[in-house]
């Protein structure tokens, strides 16, 4: 299971604890072990042997997940709504992130042994699956981001920007999405940059595959050379990258203070009482079973 891969699942799952609509995430976070085996076997085409037991570590790591994280979410959520009604400074909005961050090594971590597991499962045919996929995975980048017009890509970038904005605190104002706009103007990212590094790790993500598969790399050492390439995401063992990150980084946080500083008194009524619904949904999440993960279907 590739590194990027396993990575974009955890936030994902995170992403809808975070950032869904009340009805919306009951039923994702319920339905979630079912589409994330469909997701995975889009990546590797898993095969009749495999499905088994991918299945059994999908349906654990959903059922620790529930029991132990959720009510931890619900928790940050609780902590973080007051603040909301005030200003933020960049610091806090790192800090903010950090303790995200947090949370997702930890949902990381704990599936780290079975990506070790199902990798090592993996076949010639399967890598090359991926690397398929990876392929059009970066297709789709180079259109979202990458835009022959420069006009184009400012206002993909602004639309990107606004809707995240607006799941939070609803309608944003003309003068809001200006003030964005003239933020984004001033802002270190490079989506050149960000495609070459992300083509280095998915280069890197399949030697390890082929080295896991292959060469009958034991367990523990599998599980130590994921548990770093999921590190070089967040720090980049390239330093001119690592320094970007950095820089970016640091402009993140400030953004984020700006855009929600710019925020009515009514916006920020509607973020608090948006994730107090999400905080509420997560409660009686985390008080449920959990879904079965249902039989193969073709594929």
């Amino acid at each position: 299971m590739q590194m990027s891969l396993s990575r974009s699942l955890i936030i994902g799952v995170l992403a809808l604890v975070l950032l869904s609509g009340c009805s919306a995430l009951r039923f994702g976070y319920n339905q979630a072990p079912e589409l994330v085996y469909w997701w995975l076997d889009g990546y590797v085409d898993v095969d009749e042997e495999q499905s088994p037991r991918l299945r059994e570590a999908i349906r654990e790591w959903f059922g620790w997940h529930r029991q132990t994280q959720l009510p931890d979410y619900a928790q940050w959520l609780a902590k973080l709504q007051p603040q909301l009604a005030e200003r933020m400074t960049p610091a806090q909005v790192c800090r903010l992130q950090d303790e995200l961050r947090s949370r997702l090594d930890a949902a990381f971590d704990r599936a780290v042994p079975a990506m070790a597991g199902f990798a090592r499962t993996l076949g010639p045919e399967q890598i090359a699956h991926l690397q398929r996929r990876q392929a059009k995975n970066n297709a789709d980048y180079r259109r979202n981001f990458l835009q022959e017009d420069a006009d184009e890509r400012r206002s993909a970038a602004l639309k990107r920007i606004a809707d995240r904005a607006e799941t939070l605190y609803g309608p944003l104002e003309e003068a809001q999405r200006e003030r964005i706009a003239r933020l984004l103007e001033t802002s270190p990212f490079d989506p050149q940059a960000w495609l070459a590094e992300r083509r280095l790790r998915q280069q890197a993500v399949v030697q390890l595959l082929q080295a896991v598969s292959a060469n009958g790399m034991s367990p523990e050492v599998a599980q130590v050379e994921i548990r770093r390439a999921y590190a070089d995401v967040f720090r980049s063992p390239r330093e001119p990258y690592r320094r970007y990150q950095e820089r970016l980084a640091r402009y993140n946080c400030m953004f984020a203070a700006e855009v929600h500083n710019a925020t009515t008194a009514e916006q920020r009524r509607r973020a608090m009482a948006r994730v107090r619904a999400w905080e509420e949904d997560l409660r009686a999440l985390a008080e449920g079973a959990p879904s079965p993960v249902g039989g193969r279907g073709p594929g």
